[in-house]
């Protein structure tokens, strides 16, 4: 029996995973899945896997690659989202703060690395503007978010839509904006220890996994689980259903990879040298 911790925010996203989980698949593939929920999300995950206190995440793709340029130690081993991510831009309840004003203003980021620190970045790169590093409020995570943003420590909250659509509609939250990554939202990383250490197990971990999303994206009782499970109207998670895509394979598109690389090259998050020579795990290869 291997055993392998796998890390992931407590989304929606990664509940073909917990199905998977459930019904024993990996106990019977001889997987001693450990699951380690990371509420601070994509920049914990890359810090975990640096310290080796996590073996494999589920994280967002703009946030690995450059945590891997960062020699973080770790590789792509999979696609898992294949859809872009829709993030809602917030601000506190009774901030007038207007998302047009968005790159002026201080940003609550969950830590740097994050998605909620780069997707502000891309964002305001893709509309001719620019943030400075003093603009950035760490917050740890959604709780943190909403508690600065309504002190008026900071105005700005990049998170994805429908994880705080129900903190918005208690008025916890206002959304005034949504921001589309401009490529495929999620990847699966490992560290390279246990790459080189259990090549086998990731594979057929990764086999669970992709058939466990196959079966999701199949079952009509989905976004009705997703509803009940995640606060969420059944309208909101069928439309967030029908809007994402799990990967079937381990695939990882190299057009994918440019696209990201030019993007943070642009704005400046990464090395202007920076190449995707050393991202993606090539099976046979342990580095």
């Amino acid at each position: 029996m291997k055993t392998i911790r796998l890390g992931g925010v407590p989304e929606h996203f990664n509940y073909p995973i917990h199905q998977a989980i459930k019904n024993d698949l990996f106990n019977k593939a001889e997987i001693d899945l450990q699951w380690i929920t990371y509420d601070g999300g994509t920049g914990d995950m890359t810090q975990a896997l640096a310290d080796d206190t996590c073996d494999v995440c589920i994280l967002l793709t703009e946030g690995i690659i450059s945590a891997i340029l960062r020699d973080r130690a770790s590789r792509i081993i999979s696609g898992y989202v294949t859809s872009p991510l829709i993030w809602g831009v917030h601000t506190g309840k009774d901030q007038d703060t207007r998302y047009e004003d968005a790159f002026d203003k201080q940003i609550a980021i969950s830590r740097p690395g994050s998605g909620s620190h780069l997707m502000p970045t891309v964002d305001a790169l893709m509309k001719g503007k620019s943030i400075r590093p003093d603009q950035f409020e760490v917050i740890r995570n959604l709780d943190g978010a909403i508690e600065s943003l309504n002190s008026g420590q900071s105005n700005i909250f990049y998170w994805e839509k429908y994880t705080t659509k129900p903190v918005v509609e208690q008025g916890l939250l206002r959304r005034i904006g949504e921001f589309t990554s401009p490529w495929p939202c999620f990847m699966i990383a490992a560290s390279d220890r246990i790459i080189q250490e259990a090549p086998e197990a990731l594979d057929l971990m990764l086999r669970i996994i992709h058939e466990a999303c196959e079966y999701f994206m199949n079952d009509s009782k989905s976004p009705g689980i997703i509803a009940e499970k995640f606060n969420l109207s059944l309208k909101d998670a069928t439309f967030w259903f029908h809007a994402t895509e799990w990967a079937t394979n381990s695939w990882v598109s190299d057009k994918t990879l440019t696209s990201v690389l030019f993007t943070l090259r642009e704005a400046g998050i990464v090395d202007s040298e920076a190449t995707q020579t050393s991202l993606v795990w090539h099976r046979g290869k342990s580095g």
